[in-house]
């Protein structure tokens, strides 16, 4: 075993690979908390996973559920889960729903960059509110706004960050309060951004800058129509080529949320991304982004107190 001191100093890809086996031993003992109770009252809680996060998405899962004490679980398969994989999530997740990645169908949007995920949502939201969770997430306190959209059937999501906090704009001015020198090149999310002020004007489309590792989507709300539209213009922005890079579906999911009625935007100070540094002790949930996933042991930390929670209320 390299010891973590010793870790910062290998390749990336060897990095990660010790850090997620180390990650994966100090969270074990998730298999040793009661199971969820699931319950068809009208909210789904869905997530994309794989073999190699089956771990952490108990815990995140567990820790939501411990929260909201409602809902069923419904999964993604991304292709990777073993039978081992499936008797655990059965027996800890009440034997939940497992949707085979390539049974969805596409149609017209690009294929992988967990745009099944989202169009999964779309298709199936017609009469439940489905919640997409990340597997790399822990939910440390209560959520009353989210379980303020639930009861009011309308659509959250968390924030990029602070700068996201003013709200779902129309898309010009979006893209002329965050981008005044203009067109970006670089990431997806800047190009795409820094251009939607070109996009159709009649429509009235609104954007937030969200993040689609905790959202909400609420009941009866639009399906593929929208996000359809959205494709055609975000392609005839970056380009056929690189409609499918990885990004674009989060970027979706957020226009679709902000073109909802009333959407709750999380409040990023208590529902936030990790990059590294301390949160207020009133935080509600955490997302370990993969850049800083495990900066100071702070997602295991967090984890190993959800378990003892969980434990306790056993």
């Amino acid at each position: 075993m390299v010891p973590a001191m010793l870790t910062r100093h290998l390749p990336y890809r060897w990095r990660r690979k010790i850090e997620t086996g180390r990650h994966d031993r100090a969270i074990r003992a998730i298999l040793n908390t009661p199971p969820i109770r699931p319950a068809n009252d009208g909210l789904v809680l869905f997530s994309m996973i794989g073999t190699a996060v089956v771990l952490p998405y108990l815990v995140a899962v567990k820790s939501l559920w411990h929260q909201l004490q409602r809902g069923r679980v419904v999964l993604l398969d991304d292709g990777t889960l073993t039978a081992s994989d499936k008797a655990t999530l059965a027996l800890h997740c009440g034997d939940p729903e497992i949707i085979n990645i390539a049974s969805v169908d596409t149609g017209n949007f690009p294929r992988g960059g967990t745009w099944e995920r989202l169009l999964t949502i779309l298709d199936r939201r017609t009469d439940e509110y489905w919640i997409q969770l990340d597997s790399d997430t822990v939910t440390v306190g209560p959520l009353p706004e989210v379980e303020q959209a639930i009861q009011t059937n309308r659509s959250y999501t968390l924030l990029g960050g602070p700068d996201a906090e003013v709200g779902a704009l129309l898309l010009s001015e979006f893209t002329h309060r965050l981008y005044r020198d203009g067109l970006q090149d670089g990431h997806i999310q800047s190009r795409v951004e820094s251009g939607m002020a070109t996009m159709r004007a009649d429509l009235g489309w609104r954007y937030i800058r969200g993040c689609s590792g905790f959202a909400g989507f609420a009941a009866g709300n639009a399906g593929r129509l929208l996000a359809g539209a959205f494709l055609a213009e975000m392609t005839r922005l970056v380009g056929p080529e690189d409609i499918s890079i990885w990004g674009t579906e989060q970027i979706t999911s957020s226009f679709v949320i902000a073109n909802e009625m009333s959407p709750i935007l999380l409040p990023s100070a208590r529902y936030l991304n990790h990059w590294g540094t301390p949160w207020e002790s009133d935080a509600s949930f955490v997302h370990f982004v993969g850049t800083h996933r495990y900066d100071n042991d702070a997602y295991a930390t967090e984890s190993r107190k959800v378990i003892a929670t969980l434990q306790n209320a056993a």
